[in-house]
């Protein structure tokens, strides 16, 4: 069985986190005028601060201000292409990428799983040459995007859940795989993990991680 080594994006294979500035960068793409609607984001970041809305809602009122509720899928797989490009030029660890390379040219497979979403992340993924995503999915309706989250937000415990469904729809019940993540909230994660390695980590998952004897790199 070919060995596995996942990968989570934001802040980890990624300096800074990458949704917020999609929608900027959708925005500013698409409809600058939509650039007026930040602080009604900005508000919802509030609620969510506040505990009075979920992640996935907070995700989904983001998505309605600065995409709009339906999008063709021509003009997202174009935009997310663009991006991928920017995040690939402005906004990676390039010891992040030093480390895909070893991992593949181990022969391990690399995947990556993220909170993320999966329409501009596979873009991102495609440049990378990681064939493999695991992410926060969005209603299409047909061609058409809607602002509307399918199933789980891919955090957290959530995003184990995910990882094992993957597995299991890929044969690979029960398979180790070695994981690489910045932050507290893919605990559930690195727990599953047969390796662990906290990757320029938040101070929560460094004294965690520290205290368990998990490797500890910073990519900065």
């Amino acid at each position: 069985m070919t060995p596995l080594s996942l990968f989570d994006l934001d802040r980890t294979i990624t300096r800074r986190g990458t949704w917020t500035p999609w929608l900027i960068f959708w925005a500013r793409r698409e409809a600058p005028w939509r650039l007026t609607l930040l602080p009604l984001a900005g508000a919802a970041g509030l609620l969510y601060a506040a505990r009075l809305i979920s992640r996935t809602r907070l995700k989904e009122i983001g998505q309605a201000l600065l995409m709009g509720g339906s999008v063709p899928r021509a003009r997202v797989d174009a935009a997310a292409a663009a991006y991928a490009g920017h995040v690939l030029a402005t906004n990676v660890h390039s010891a992040a990428i030093e480390r895909i390379a070893v991992e593949r040219a181990a022969g391990r497979r690399i995947v990556i799983a993220t909170a993320s979403c999966q329409f501009y992340v596979a873009a991102v993924a495609a440049r990378l040459d990681i064939a493999n995503v695991i992410a926060t999915r969005s209603v299409w309706d047909g061609d058409r995007l809607r602002a509307r989250i399918a199933g789980e937000n891919c955090y957290g415990a959530g995003k184990l859940r995910m990882v094992e469904a993957w597995l299991a729809a890929n044969d690979l019940n029960g398979a180790a795989f070695r994981f690489f993540s910045d932050h507290i909230s893919d605990l559930p994660m690195f727990e599953a993990a047969a390796e662990r390695i906290a990757t320029t980590p938040s101070a929560a998952l460094r004294r965690v991680a520290a205290l368990r004897g998990w490797s500890i790199v910073d990519w900065r």
